[in-house]
């Protein structure tokens, strides 16, 4: 299946300030996550962020923040965003079929949140350069139950160019030019 931009919702999951430095590869996380979520603003993808408890772990990274529309950021306390009552019905009010999901950790609230999207019949596709965890074995654990469950493991590349579907737009060559080097 293909990811395409009017079906689908890019979901951030947790990238918050105290949880951050404890992460593998913190940088690369965050760089890369910066990079898919200005691609979806461009393309005109939904985009969602969910903060774990903040009041203990803070609130979303300032540099991913500024990207994510107010009524886009979802406080949770269960792990999976599903099965957080405001961040189930939030998800749920867009109808995407497809659910593209980047953030942390991977082994906790990513691999959760994309089972149960999974269960409700949605196409799920993790971003494996967009999702971390303190420990990488615990991130090639989640990523190998994922593929188990179903869920699709891809780059951000691979998003990004099944959201642009076609080059010769003025979309392209702002992409190619600014973000494909």
């Amino acid at each position: 299946m293909l990811i395409h931009p009017n079906k689908s919702c890019l979901l951030i999951i947790d990238i918050q300030e105290k949880l951050v430095p404890a992460i593998h590869e913190p940088s690369k996380l965050i760089q890369n996550t910066r990079w898919l979520t200005e691609i979806a603003a461009k393309v005109n993808v939904p985009i969602l962020a969910s903060e774990q408890y903040p009041q203990g772990i803070g609130h979303t990274l300032p540099e991913i923040a500024e990207l994510i529309p107010a009524k886009g950021v979802m406080e949770k306390v269960h792990f999976s965003c599903m099965s957080e009552p405001q961040c189930n019905e939030t998800i749920n009010a867009l109808r995407p079929n497809q659910v593209v999901i980047v953030g942390m950790e991977a082994h906790v609230c990513v691999l959760q949140t994309a089972i149960q999207l999974k269960q409700q019949a949605r196409e799920v596709y993790v971003v494996e350069d967009c999702i971390s965890s303190r420990d990488p074995n615990d991130k090639a654990l989640a990523l190998e139950r994922m593929r188990q469950c179903g869920i699709y493991v891809v780059s951000r590349e691979m998003v990004a160019f099944e959201w642009l579907q076609k080059s010769g737009t003025d979309t392209f060559r702002d992409i190619s030019k600014n973000y494909l080097r």
